[in-house]
């Protein structure tokens, strides 16, 4: 092990309090290093020790009073964390974007991945003190099955065939075709594990396993929860006492920020974010990850049936003008499909598209018009400077022949309101770790947060397929071939890729790394930040 790599380790074991600070400066003077050197690593990794108790309040951009902590209906950026802080799941994403034991603490797959058999935790127990069996796993996830499921998660489980137990302590899941990225799938917001009883959960309660209680939900207002002292491990759930309060207008949640009326926000506006991270007390973070705004059209309406009318809309996006006028940087140019290039699969040889006036010319004339006048739904709950992208795409459309006419719609109510049910509106997401989460959830034909109500058949099988596949090569082919599709005959513009911009203040203590399938550290901050 060279020295660099000794540091780190030693480092990382202070952070998790595996060694003491004596230990540690004797292993890092024993590498030459001075004490000043040695002092200032030991009060780093100090520093970014979990520490137990205190309160924190977090001011959310997100919430409406339609919330509700059904697990088939959960979406959007108050309900992800609360439900992740409270419940517990099968797996978990972490950091680096890698799917870990939580709930299950090991789980095998069949050679053809067809049959996985996962292995529950012992000692894991449900706030109310009932402890966690096969019997409540099972009846968590069927809650996703069936004909009759109107769960935005079930696409993830439609290929399971059978759950069945093995003891009370294992879970069988069967599946109709091989599924290599099934543990990631258990990992998703819509899947935690809730208590059962003849079959059924209930999810009325708000009673979970996750590493906090929920005191108290207002939808569309604030929660309130307080640690659990009887989690599994006391790795998460620092925090005595959390409080998270929707602030929709943007102005409003930055103003608590720096009056300390909150302790962090989320959706920073990006226009005064240098400007913001100037305050005393604030602390501005960026991370980039598979979050993306998009502007879906619903295909099953004139004039967004016609696949060249889509097509035009797409060629008449500047997309380098929203990423340097919305975005002030903080992201990057998308190519109307959800996968990051960060990503495994991500399609490298697609052509990037850009503003093209004579392209949306051509589309508009294959579809058989002159002109196009059409409207464009947004409001701020969308994402911060929505409004403004819209007027940006307003005006640069304008040179093709198409006419933009914005609608600016209220915050609340927005996404049920608005959101695939307006013909052309603003949304956004925030990206799923794989490839065929993204794809499953909001691409399949006839899903329900497939929000352009596209249907393509090749698309539809190419998933299958590439979901079964073992060998990376060709399933690196499929994917290549299921952004072109998305990219080229799919009812939603995603011009750009944002990276989440989030503030904290002093009082809050993070990790050096922050995950980056979610905003706010994966969703996962009430478990992994703590009170400074």
């Amino acid at each position: 092990m060279d020295k660099k790599t000794y540091l780190r380790s030693l480092e990382a074991r202070l952070t998790a309090r595996q060694i003491d600070r004596r230990d540690f400066m004797r292993g890092a003077l024993a590498t030459g290093l001075s004490v000043a050197a040695a002092t200032g690593l030991a009060n780093r990794a100090a520093a970014a020790t979990p520490k137990k108790g205190g309160m924190l309040t977090a001011g959310l951009g997100h919430g409406a009073t339609t919330d509700t902590l059904d697990p088939g209906r959960l979406e959007a950026g108050f309900l992800i964390p609360l439900a992740l802080g409270v419940n517990g799941y099968l797996t978990e994403i972490d950091s680096n974007s890698s799917v870990q034991p939580s709930v299950a603490e090991s789980w095998e797959a069949s050679p053809d991945a067809k049959v996985w058999t996962f292995k529950l935790r012992k000692g894991v127990e449900f706030h109310n003190g009932k402890s966690v069996t096969a019997e409540d796993v099972i009846a968590s996830i069927n809650y996703h099955r069936g004909d009759d499921s109107e769960s935005a998660g079930a696409p993830l489980v439609a290929s399971v065939t059978n759950i069945r137990a093995d003891g009370s302590d294992t879970v069988v899941f069967e599946l109709d075709a091989g599924n290599a990225d099934f543990p990631a799938a258990l990992s998703d917001y819509h899947f935690p594990i809730l208590p059962a009883s003849g079959g059924d959960i209930d999810w009325r309660s708000g009673i979970g396993c996750g590493a906090y209680r929920l005191d108290a939900f207002d939808p569309g207002v604030s929660a309130d929860l307080s640690r659990f002292e009887n989690h599994w491990t006391d790795a998460v759930g620092h925090v005595e006492k959390w409080r998270l309060l929707t602030l929709l207008d943007t102005n409003a949640r930055m103003t608590s920020a720096v009056s300390g009326d909150v302790d962090l926000i989320n959706k920073v506006d990006l226009k005064t974010a240098a400007l913001f991270a100037r305050k005393p007390g604030i602390n501005l973070h960026s991370v980039a990850g598979t979050q993306h705004y998009s502007f879906p059209m619903l295909t099953n309406a004139s004039p967004f049936d016609d696949n060249n009318v889509r097509q035009a809309i797409k060629w008449a996006i500047n997309r380098e003008e929203l990423v340097e006028k919305i975005l002030f940087g903080y992201g990057a140019i998308g190519n109307d499909h959800p996968i990051g290039s960060g990503q495994r699969f991500f399609n490298s040889d697609l052509e990037q598209k850009s503003f093209d006036p004579d392209k949306a010319k051509f589309f508009l004339k294959q579809a058989g018009l002159d002109t196009l006048d059409v409207k464009l739904s947004a409001s701020d709950a969308a994402f911060p400077g929505a409004i403004d992208a819209c007027l940006l795409i307003q005006n640069s459309a304008r040179q093709c022949g198409i006419n933009v006419e914005v609608e600016r719609e209220p915050n609340d109510g927005y996404w049920s309101d608005v959101w695939k049910t307006a013909p052309w509106c603003a949304s956004y997401w925030a990206g799923r770790p794989v490839e065929d989460l993204m794809f499953s959830l909001a691409f399949k034909s006839g899903v329900s947060w497939n929000e352009s109500f596209w249907s393509n058949e090749r698309f539809d099988n190419l998933l299958i397929e590439a979901r079964a596949e073992l060998d990376e090569a060709k399933r690196r082919e499929m994917y290549f071939e299921m952004q072109d599709i998305v990219a080229n005959k799919g009812g939603v513009a995603i011009p750009m890729f944002a990276s989440y911009v989030f503030a904290t203040s002093d009082a809050v203590g993070t990790p050096e790394t922050f995950a980056s399938n979610q905003d706010l550290d994966g969703a996962k901050f009430l478990e992994r930040w703590w009170k400074a």
